[in-house]
């Protein structure tokens, strides 16, 4: 596993901690990234901007998100596939993380930590986003793709 791997990693848990117990104080987060990261200052700068990052523009990656997972609330996802799901979007799509090595790494995260399932429903939903950004556009709505409506 790559350095860069293994931050993400450290981030998938800790936004997985903060959507199932968001009373956990920041310090001990920042405690457990430093830990888990060797104090490394590269990868705990690297890691500590992904998280914040994800945090800043949940919201939207949220917004994104539901709007690209066709029949999926985001809230009904399991919470390792939803946060893999926002780390992920957030390097397509406000880093300068290769669109390809964002989708890589979150598949890598999916089947790590994910059910059998996993690895290939987050493919589906980022590459889905990868390809709305590409062409400049929100990711489409249901009623973009009902021909009755258009």
């Amino acid at each position: 596993m790559s350095r860069r791997s293994r931050a993400r990693e450290i981030v998938l848990q800790v936004l997985y901690q903060d959507d199932l117990n968001s009373e956990t104080p920041e310090t001990a987060r920042r405690r457990f990234m430093a830990g888990r990261l060797k104090g490394d200052a590269h990868l705990i700068e690297f890691a500590t901007s992904l998280l914040e990052g994800v945090r800043a523009h949940r919201d939207q990656l949220d917004e994104h998100l539901s709007k690209t997972a066709d029949n999926w609330k985001l809230k009904r996802m399991a919470a390792t596939d939803r946060n893999v799901l926002r780390l992920g979007a957030y390097e397509i799509l406000f880093t300068e993380t290769p669109d390809r090595v964002a989708i890589n790494e979150a598949i890598d995260l999916a089947k790590r930590y994910g059910t059998n399932n996993s690895a290939q429903f987050v493919n589906g939903v980022l590459d889905r986003l990868m390809k709305t950004k590409t062409v400049g556009s929100a990711p489409p709505t249901n009623e973009q793709h009902n021909p009755e409506t258009q």
